[in-house]
């Protein structure tokens, strides 16, 4: 079962929610909402996390924006592939410095920690900010992770990161709740590996472990800390993620 996170938003079957989304989403009927919100919840319960009666508004919104496919791409350069029989192996690419709004939890479970942090995020995206509007989903979310000493698992503290779109990139909204900080992240130049599936502690330890046999001994990547960034939804059968590795001097 996937996280309630960004891979949440397209959960419902197509006939179970509206599609003629224009900039201001018409409420859904009361049954509508419920049946969202009882999706969520049956999401949630297998990670032992709970989902407020006060999400129901940004459930929605997000929803039916994600429906209409509402998302811009983090901006960034790809500086080489690495191929082995015409399949792509790897990337190399580099992030340029950006505004993010950040958050930290850090729950028993790697999954409870990122969805405890989105569902803040999304009320944040979804008008609890300074200029009391709608601010548009930008994909992948990107969550930081630092190893354990003995490099065998996470820390628990998991900072999930929502980068601004380029509307407020200059001059970012501010959150209403403390709990989220606006970020300017300096330049970041990772490896990428794409995964399908799910992310939890054990499904994303072994692409760390395949990366590393890929790249074989290296100084030049960070071996305490990695991201994972999430781009897909439930309703897609092999959904997209990526593991980031960071390198030392962008």
């Amino acid at each position: 079962m996937a996280l309630i996170s960004l891979e949440d938003l397209d959960g419902l079957e197509d006939e179970e929610l509206d599609n003629d989304i224009t900039d201001n989403p018409e409420p859904m009927e009361d049954d509508e909402q419920q049946r969202l919100y009882t999706h969520w919840q049956a999401i949630a319960s297998t990670h032992q996390v709970s989902v407020p009666r006060e999400m129901t508004g940004p459930i929605q919104e997000l929803t039916q924006r994600n429906q209409a496919q509402e998302r811009e791409q983090v901006p960034f350069s790809s500086i080489s592939q690495h191929e082995k029989l015409g399949e792509v192996l790897f990337e190399e690419r580099v992030y340029p410095a950006g505004t993010w709004a950040c958050i930290t939890k850090g729950e028993k479970l790697y999954e409870q920690s990122i969805s405890t942090g989105f569902m803040k995020l999304m009320k944040f995206i979804c008008k609890e900010n300074s200029v009391g509007r709608y601010l548009g989903m930008t994909v992948p979310i990107v969550n930081s992770i630092q190893m354990l000493e003995d490099g065998n698992g996470f820390q628990k503290d998991i900072l999930t990161a929502y980068y601004l779109p380029a509307e407020f990139q200059a001059n970012p909204p501010q959150p209403t709740d403390p709990d989220i900080t606006i970020l300017q992240r300096e330049a970041l130049r990772v490896i990428t590996l794409t995964f399908f599936g799910t992310t939890t502690e054990e499904t994303i330890m072994p692409q760390i472990n395949l990366l590393w046999e890929m790249l074989g001994p290296s100084e030049e990547m960070h071996r305490n800390s990695y991201m994972v960034a999430v781009y897909d939804n439930p309703g897609v059968s092999c959904r997209r993620n990526e593991i980031w590795f960071i390198r030392r001097d962008p």
